[in-house]
């Protein structure tokens, strides 16, 4: 079990030393989905690596996992070296050049309903094609063509559809029947597809293949590039030629950090994820958890994700247009000021924190979580937002398109599609990134190693918390993706809570000190977890019960 001990969290400098990077007996890829990991497995068996294998994955999801994320979304791509090298590729979205601040408003002011949710105006440009082209070229070790060839297979030659896919067609299918593209695709001759249809997308399998013979040109380019435009203007969207052509590829200094002895490497803006996991991290800093069960930690982890969900409202924007303060947000002293005024026997409603209050007023996404033999290491999240993103597919492209335009602050104070709200900083604007909160995380100590993410919403970072906190208390990987799961983002002012994550005595517990309780629908999140155990040498992939997935060593 790892050591139990206080300690301050601080900025690390980068891992340079390669002697101090040792080498795993096996490779671990852990996805939400079988076939995915498969794919992964079949790359690496080829002679690639970790970074060849998390474009093959990440492909090969878009095509199995349509519901969670794809080429026509984006992601964050979390890559560390054996040598030590470490980045953050941030192919996120970006809104359009025609987009303005108001555009999901009415006349009135105030928010139309589902304008930012359904439909191709709700799309962002996608950033996962470009994504794929720049890891495979810059850090692979195979071709493109060969990293996306089991993607192209599984689209062509189909794979049987599964309960959770069909579930999510069942809740969506009168959204996919507004476009036949869509509808054609996934809902063929009018209805539901039973489980065990084989579901072939041969649109999907040519622009994946334009993809592999052009590399980025074959998706922001050429024919892919204008049926998308012609698609997306046909039915009301703003997206132009000059959108797709101008898109490019972020790499970005990830966040680091320490607690308990354990380096953390994570997501920098513009993910809200990694600076809200490091605030949470350094206020518990100051309090003794180990000598802690129950309520009483449940409540001090609360309130510091109350806190640092307060500042993601108010602060977190695109570092490309507004100056995030991360530094600060992140200091080990800035958490000693919001530990100070935590009361270790009572809550402090929201309501009573500085800063944006609200009016009173979705989940899918996925991660792959990725370990080669050489040492090398990936933990990537990616998306399309809810439930099949907007529900859009432009005709001839097989690419279902993101809603990923609801998570920027659509009017300061105004809840998004998951209750969070924003501030001017991840306001609209053409170019630019909007907040996320996807949280693609690399834990290290002197004992192991962890690679783990989630998709969940706001909920992703308070999953990768309590799953880090788990590793650090000597939890394998299996036990972090299990983890049942409690969250509280400042507002709504409540601890939401799978139902075995608080015993009735925590609950009663919990209530006495003030804190309003919600259990949520059980089966949140779809954690993936890879694990490497020094010591031992024993590599471990897991992939959350929740979901479908699967983690396989190699």
């Amino acid at each position: 079990m790892m050591r139990r001990a206080l300690c301050v969290l601080v900025l690390l400098l980068p891992l340079t030393a390669a002697a101090d990077r040792r080498v795993p007996d096996d490779a671990a890829i852990a996805s939400a989905h079988p076939l995915a990991t498969e794919a992964g497995i079949e790359i690496l068996g080829k002679g690639g690596n970790a970074f060849d294998a998390a474009v093959a994955v990440s492909a090969a999801l878009a095509v199995v996992e349509p519901y969670s994320s794809g080429i026509g979304g984006g992601g964050f791509w979390l890559l560390q070296r054996a040598d030590g090298f470490e980045t953050f590729v941030d192919g996120r979205e970006v809104a359009p050049a025609a987009a303005t601040a108001d555009m999901y408003l009415d006349e009135h002011g105030a928010p139309v309903p589902k304008r930012s949710l359904e439909g191709p105006l709700a799309a962002g440009i996608p950033g996962q094609p470009a994504a794929l082209a720049h890891i495979a070229a810059k850090y692979g070790r195979l071709t493109l063509a060969q990293n996306l060839a089991p993607a192209v297979r599984l689209a062509e030659d189909g794979f049987p559809v599964y309960e959770r896919l069909r579930g999510g067609l069942r809740a969506k299918h009168l959204l996919m029947r507004r476009w036949p593209g869509a509808e054609r695709v996934f809902l063929p001759d009018g209805g539901l597809p039973a489980v065990g249809t084989v579901l072939r997308q041969p649109d999907l399998a040519a622009t994946l293949r334009a993809m592999a013979e052009n590399g980025h040109e074959g998706f922001y380019a050429g024919p892919v590039a204008e049926q998308l435009v012609a698609g997306v203007r046909a039915n009301g969207g703003i997206w132009t030629a000059a959108d797709l052509e101008s898109y490019r590829v972020r790499e970005r200094e990830p966040l680091r950090a320490e607690y308990r002895g354990v380096s953390i490497t994570t997501a920098p803006p513009p993910s809200a994820g990694g600076v809200a996991l490091i605030e949470i991290l350094n206020v518990l800093s100051g309090f003794d958890l180990g000598a802690l069960d129950g309520a009483a930690r449940k409540h001090l982890v609360v309130e510091a994700m109350r806190r640092a969900y307060r500042d993601r409202a108010e602060f977190l924007g695109d570092p490309d247009f507004v100056d995030v303060p991360v530094e600060r947000l992140t200091h080990p002293y800035y958490a000693a000021g919001l530990r100070a005024a935590i009361h270790t026997d009572r809550a402090m409603p929201s309501v009573l924190l500085p800063g944006i209050q609200p009016a009173e007023a979705g989940t899918q996404t996925t991660h792959l979580s990725v370990l080669d033999g050489e040492g090398n290491r990936v933990a990537a999240t990616l998306s399309i937002n809810f439930w099949f993103g907007s529900g859009f597919m432009p005709e001839r492209t097989g690419v279902l398109l993101n809603n990923e335009m609801n998570d920027f602050s659509l009017k300061p104070g105004v809840p998004d599609g998951y209750q969070l709200v924003g501030a001017d900083a991840n306001a609209i604007a053409p170019g630019k990134r909007m907040v996320s909160s996807m949280t693609p995380t690399i834990l290290e100590s002197s004992e192991g190693l962890a690679i783990l993410g989630t998709p969940g919403g706001s909920r992703i970072i308070s999953m990768v918390l309590l799953g880090a906190l788990a590793w650090m208390d000597g939890a394998d990987a299996a036990e972090m993706a299990a983890l049942p799961r409690y969250h509280h983002q400042y507002l709504p002012d409540r601890v939401s809570h799978e139902t075995e994550a608080l015993s009735a005595g925590e609950r009663n517990a919990l209530e006495s000190m003030g804190h309003e309780l919600a259990a949520t629908e059980d089966g949140y999140g779809n954690m993936q977890v890879v694990t490497w155990d020094f010591a031992s040498g024993e590599v471990a992939a897991a992939s959350d019960p929740r979901g479908v997935g699967a983690g396989y060593v190699y």
